[in-house]
């Protein structure tokens, strides 16, 4: 459940912070940071700074926020469409993840007996953040409900999502949802920004979000049509071209421009039947 009084603290920091949280592993506790160059400021329960300053490289991260929901858009980018062979959609194509999928910056993608559950694919994704309740928005006002921006990897098993005709099963297995590293605290993203997702550092994806065939304020205003989105709701808006597969070992870094870099190594796990 949502903690509304920190919520409010949140919604009212300045705008362009990119806000993290970090574990300290000697006991488990999370803290809030803002993340400055390589390093991490730590805030205090005010979401204050308190003045001390660790190297990110140093530090294990958490997903930026605990999402209420998560949103999918499928087949968001043209250039992802005709890679496909699929039509141009005349609507968003809106799915979700079971918020359970969710892992931090650095931690394992576990790809369960790989063997038998076939081919996995990166999705590098651009994820907003909603910041304030919101149903039946227009376009022109979407964007006053945004908290933020973030980066997400939409994993997903292909031979499900083909068998099973719908895309939860495939796309929401344990660890199937990289988020973070940061949330940048900001209403308005330029479509000029570029999205790129690295496979063992070669460049795999490389588009920028003026490729969407729905823009953000799109996306939110069509589903608040439908659905009550809440403030914590994660928005995740379709990848480009370029999609693949992946392995145990590999590596998978999705960076977009302001929002830093999503790193996360694939492990394959051994599941009894």
């Amino acid at each position: 459940m949502l903690d509304y009084k920190l919520w409010g603290k949140l919604r009212k920091l300045e705008e362009g912070t990119a806000l993290a949280r970090v574990m300290d592993e000697s006991d488990g506790r999370v803290s809030w940071g803002k993340a400055v160059g390589d390093e991490v400021e730590l805030l205090d329960e005010e979401l204050l700074p308190t003045g001390c300053r660790l190297k990110a490289a140093d530090l294990r991260f958490k997903t930026p926020i605990d999402p209420v929901k998560i949103w999918c858009i499928g087949l968001n980018y043209k250039e992802h469409a005709k890679e496909t062979n699929m039509e141009i959609p005349d609507e968003p194509c809106v799915f979700m993840k079971p918020t359970t999928c969710l892992i931090a910056h650095g931690e394992a993608v576990k790809v369960p007996n790989p063997d038998k559950l076939g081919q996995v694919d990166y999705e590098g994704e651009l994820a907003v953040v909603i910041g304030e309740n919101c149903r039946n928005v227009n376009e022109k006002d979407a964007l006053d409900y945004v908290l933020g921006y973030s980066c997400f990897n939409d994993v997903s098993a292909r031979v499900l999502q083909r068998k099973d005709g719908q895309w939860i099963r495939a796309k929401g297995f344990d660890t199937f949802g990289p988020f973070g590293p940061v949330l940048m605290l900001k209403k308005t993203i330029s479509p000029e920004t570029r999205i790129m997702t690295r496979l063992n550092g070669k460049v795999v994806q490389n588009a920028s979000l003026a490729d969407m065939i729905f823009s953000v304020s799109a996306v939110i205003s069509h589903i608040s049509r439908f659905a009550t989105l809440e403030a914590g709701d994660v928005i995740i808006t379709g990848t480009p071209s370029g999609v693949g597969p992946v392995k145990h070992g590999d590596v998978v870094e999705i960076e977009i421009d302001g929002l830093g870099t999503l790193i996360n190594p694939i492990k394959a796990e051994v599941l009894h039947e």
